[in-house]
């Protein structure tokens, strides 16, 4: 088996990758392209969790602005969190790769608990572990339940995917002139408010000495490139 510097690692995909072009929902070609890619780390030997978000379905926050009580619609989010783990299990088993989801909210007819010390021998037995509904708790971001899985399975890496190739001094989308980032120190990121991560979440992992790593996963090959063949890509965020 070959020696890679990230063994295991917290992959953290928001709703909005799996909404892929359609922008609301599933959109299963975006789905099986990034299922294709934990496939290829997986096989490698690679150890794979995943926390989603489900920002696809639901936003809490936009929901508090209409008039949700916060906690209420933090649950409301959660349940899309598990409606998008359970569409990547199905696609990423399709592929013949063993998967699990684990959810914070007990929902026993889909999925297991969350429960560390199961989801630690699934992980050594290299199955793919998906963490759903969030840290089960309201007022947390799905950001900050990455972090938080991330040093309970004792992850080398927390891996942010995103629709852009790292962070930007700026908005890339709306600034041509914006400039790409090749690593930031956690404390860089908390004082210049970089939203990629809520504060938290930087918090978390700064804590534990976990880096971040902020990348394009829209691009085939690109979690491969990163962590088998060790390439350079994205924005690192460490104590560095």
């Amino acid at each position: 088996m070959a020696e890679f510097k990230y063994k295991r690692i917290l992959l953290k995909l928001s709703g909005e990758v799996l909404a892929g072009k359609l922008g609301f929902g599933l959109d299963f070609d975006a789905i099986r392209s990034i299922s294709h890619q934990i496939v290829e780390i997986s096989r490698a030997g690679v150890e794979v969790g995943l926390v989603v978000g489900g920002g696809n379905f639901f936003r809490g926050k936009q929901a508090v602005d209409e008039g949700i009580e916060r906690s209420q619609a933090d649950y409301m989010g959660m349940l899309g969190t598990v409606i998008n783990s359970l569409a990547l299990q199905d696609v990423l088993e399709k592929q013949g790769i063993p998967t699990r989801v684990q959810t914070a909210i007990q929902m026993q007819e889909i999925a297991e608990p969350y429960i560390r010390r199961r989801a630690l021998r699934h992980m050594d037995k290299g199955r793919v572990l998906i963490f759903s509904a969030g840290t089960g708790s309201p007022y947390f971001s799905t950001d900050t339940a990455a972090a938080l899985r991330a040093a309970e399975i004792g992850a080398q890496c927390l891996v942010k995917a995103t629709k852009v190739d790292g962070i930007y001094d700026k908005d890339p989308m709306k600034n041509s002139d914006a400039v790409l980032y090749s690593s930031l120190t956690y404390m860089d990121a908390l004082r210049q408010r970089i939203e990629v991560m809520d504060a938290a979440a930087f918090s978390l992992c700064m804590e534990n000495k976990i880096p971040i790593v902020v990348m394009n996963v829209l691009e085939d090959g690109r979690l491969a490139d990163f962590l088998i063949r060790g390439k350079k890509i994205g924005t690192i965020v460490s104590g560095e």
